[in-house]
């Protein structure tokens, strides 16, 4: 399985556990990236793998023996997946047998959708997490003249927990959490206002418990980039934040396992927290709008702003909103990966494969794939670019040390610097 952040790795890893839940082993590649996770954010995750390596593309490409291995999950981001199938496609060109490969997407949907589902295609199994989510794929496919075979409905794999009991909740102490996000909203205004009114709810309510649950630390990144971390604006709220408010990290699983309200702008948390039962509110402060994701909830029920939350309203979700969503709050979550798991088990005890066809070629994109490619290390045909791979005992341990170090200053100059020289010049 590859993974180029925390979040994708969750994903990758437990989808392959609910794909092939009788897997002897899952080896773990984490492909190199601003995003790529730390020890503490793969701990956090609670999913372990047999082996785990941090690779460049070309490496993964190049490590993934198609005798070895029965499926490959492909948990990145939809430039990543198309470079790695290409790359795939060239290197096992004419076997005789190959592994099943699969990907899909860690959580809602709502922007970028045929960018993303066109990057995608070529997987033998591109997993939906819901019925609506695998409509609207296998719209897009046709809407091209791809094969939509592929699309597979299933839910997101880390749905679970115990279901919310109403009753076991004490009016004067409830539990409030607030799911923020790394990139949603994306300006200091706008997260400071979050800010403000989750600890204004506190004040309001001293009986209650507000958590602001939060993705990373400082210096660790997630899938987006988190330029104006919720930490150092709640550094500068004047008389910080009150004794019934905190900072929390963690398995979302284990904080929801004490929440008696969700509140987020649109995180996949919502629709954890929904699978539970637990209330659950998506703010409206903002405005509605795609950019913010929000606008995915429509007539869910959960759309709230936080001044109605202070008065005390507790939204309550529209079931046939959720059934659509892949929330299986019915209790039909054990059959969720059904269809997928046969699907996967037929493609792996089949005597032969097709071979990997993307829809994207140098006929169908021929300026935009290239560049995707070259990104990832390989040239237009799938093959690695000249020195974007190194042979075994090459190169030198200096030369090495020396890439290394490289990439060690790239990364602090996305994840510093960068962001940084971007807040000096909103000033």
């Amino acid at each position: 399985m590859l993974a180029d952040s925390d979040t994708r790795w969750k994903w990758g890893a437990l989808t392959a556990h609910r794909l092939a839940p009788d897997a002897a082993r899952l080896d773990g590649y984490l492909l190199r990236g601003r995003a790529t996770p730390t020890v503490r954010q793969l701990a956090e995750v609670g999913v372990r793998a047999d082996a785990l390596r941090e690779v460049t593309g070309t490496e993964f490409v190049r490590a993934i023996d198609r005798t070895w291995y029965d499926i490959t999950v492909l948990a990145c981001v939809g430039g990543a997946v198309q470079a790695m199938l290409h790359g795939l496609a060239r290197a096992w060109d004419g076997a005789p047998a190959r592994p099943v490969v699969a990907t899909g997407y860690v959580g809602v949907v709502y922007e970028k959708l045929a960018d993303g589902l066109l990057l995608r295609h070529g997987a033998d199994v591109v997993l939906a997490n819901s019925r609506h989510d695998a409509e609207r794929f296998r719209e897009v496919y046709a809407g091209v003249g791809a094969s939509g075979e592929s699309v597979t409905e299933c839910a997101l794999p880390f749905l679970g927990g115990e279901r919310y009991a109403a009753d076991a909740a004490s009016e004067d102490r409830r539990t409030v959490v607030f799911a923020a996000q790394p990139s949603v909203p994306d300006n200091r205004a706008d997260r400071t206002y979050l800010l403000r009114r989750a600890v204004r709810h506190a004040r309001r309510h001293p009986g209650r418990e507000v958590l602001i649950k939060l993705r990373s630390k400082p210096g660790e990144h997630t899938t987006h980039i988190e330029e104006l971390p919720y930490q150092k604006l709640a550094a500068k709220l004047p008389g910080g934040l009150p004794p019934n408010c905190r900072l929390v990290y963690g398995h979302m699983g284990e904080v929801l396992d004490r929440t008696d309200l969700l509140v987020t702008v649109s995180s996949t948390a919502a629709l954890e927290s929904l699978h539970r039962g637990i209330p659950t509110a998506v703010l409206t402060d903002l405005g509605i709008r795609e950019p913010l994701g929000n606008h995915h909830f429509l007539g869910s029920g959960c759309l709230a702003s936080w001044d109605q939350l202070d008065a005390g309203h507790l939204p309550v979700a529209d079931p046939a909103w959720t059934a659509r969503q892949g929330v299986a709050a019915d209790g039909s979550y054990a059959t969720a990966f059904d269809a997928a798991r046969r699907r996967i088990t037929e493609l792996v005890a089949a005597d032969t494969l097709p071979p990997l066809a993307p829809y994207y070629t140098t006929e169908t994109a021929p300026h935009y794939l290239p560049a995707i490619l070259a990104r990832h290390g390989l040239d237009p045909q799938g093959r690695p670019l000249p020195g974007a791979a190194r042979e075994p005992g090459e190169p030198s341990a200096v030369r090495r040390a020396v890439r290394e170090a490289a990439r060690g200053a790239y990364r602090h100059g996305v994840q510093r610097v960068a962001p940084a020289i971007r807040r000096l010049g909103e000033l």
